[in-house]
């Protein structure tokens, strides 16, 4: 534990140094919220969320991008002379197939998300904002069903786990359902990350509880991942928080989504995956109730959605909906590590 904490430290450090001069790049690169946001995660007009982030536009975009680049050179750096020098290392699973599906997923859906960023500044005009979803979406799901079936083939992970109830083996059918997984918190995460510090917040939160899981279960690599992504995390956090002075972006938010969820997978724990990440739950679960409710119906049962929205038109501050979204997240993760360790 004195490593791993030593290492999210070092994580922290590194982000904290790099990220005033990354924000001044991406000043320079233009790659900055536009002055009009139209649309959201699922394609649809968003002129509610427009009148409560107006004043959001020029703010930097890619914050994502340096996070997966730190953790990412970090742990190729460190891990190998955490080794060389005999410091301990157990594992679950493989110890090159677990770091392959980890980084796979972790930079894989950065770039997608990079590249649907850089369609937003860059190619406006053309198409719609951004990828086209169903494009955007299709892509998700190539990547997720790659992902899967690596954790089934090259992992022999096929079980699912549900506390006071059993275990269940899926067989075949876990790639489908880790690749629905993947794919519905990677939406999940990109639709949460809509006000000032409440995604990432969030996903700090969830972070430590998966750290606590992967500690428990002597997971080293794992463990040293979650640490870094940590580190780098908080120090982004301190510059994402009301009033943020950057921003995810589409490269964080698909990347970190994803992730997300192939750690969940990783450590056995799906129920507990969807506990400690209940609030993206509820904000993918409020936005799908909603699409159907407009396509079935024509009409909306809710005023606004996201949840975070609703919640923002009925006239709570930003502020405000963050801090108790973390403490919410705080409970949720509590009971989730509770329920894993049943």
């Amino acid at each position: 534990m004195l490593l791993l904490l030593g290492l999210l430290i070092f994580s922290f450090v590194a982000t904290g140094i790099l990220i005033v001069p990354f924000i001044n790049l991406l000043y320079r690169l233009r790659f900055q919220r536009q002055e009009q946001i139209t649309r959201d995660a699922f394609g649809r007009l968003t002129p509610i969320f427009n009148r409560f982030h107006a004043k959001k536009a020029g703010t930097p975009v890619g914050g994502g991008l340096l996070i997966i680049m730190v953790v990412s050179m970090l742990f190729s750096l460190l891990f190998p002379m955490i080794h060389y020098f005999g410091v301990p290392i157990t594992q679950v699973y493989p110890l090159r197939d677990e770091l392959n599906i980890i980084f796979f997923t972790f930079i894989a859906f950065g770039l997608l998300g990079l590249y649907d960023d850089f369609m937003k500044f860059f190619e406006k005009g053309k198409r719609f904002f951004g990828l086209r979803l169903r494009h955007k979406f299709a892509i998700q799901w190539v990547l997720a069903i790659s992902v899967a079936s690596l954790l089934y083939v090259n992992l022999k992970i096929d079980i699912l786990n549900i506390p006071f109830v059993g275990v269940f083996k899926l067989g075949g059918w876990f790639i489908p359902f880790a690749a629905f997984t993947i794919v519905s918190f990677t939406n999940a995460f990109n639709i949460t990350d809509g006000l000032d510090g409440l995604a990432t917040g969030l996903l700090m939160i969830a972070l430590f509880a998966f750290w606590t899981l992967s500690a428990s279960i002597l997971d080293t690599s794992l463990s040293i991942f979650l640490a870094l992504w940590l580190g780098s995390l908080i120090a982004f956090l301190y510059f994402n928080v009301f009033p943020a002075r950057i921003f995810l972006g589409d490269v964080g938010a698909l990347s970190f989504g994803a992730t997300f969820a192939v750690v969940g997978l990783l450590l056995g724990k799906t129920l507990a995956l969807v506990v400690i990440g209940g609030i993206f739950v509820l904000e993918i679960a409020s936005s799908l109730v909603q699409l159907s409710a407009k396509k079935l119906t024509k009409r909306k049962i809710m005023p606004a959605a996201p949840a975070h929205l609703w919640l923002q038109l009925i006239g709570w501050e930003e502020p405000k909906i963050v801090m108790r979204g973390w403490l919410a997240g705080i409970m949720l993760a509590v009971f989730g590590v509770w329920l894993a360790l049943i």
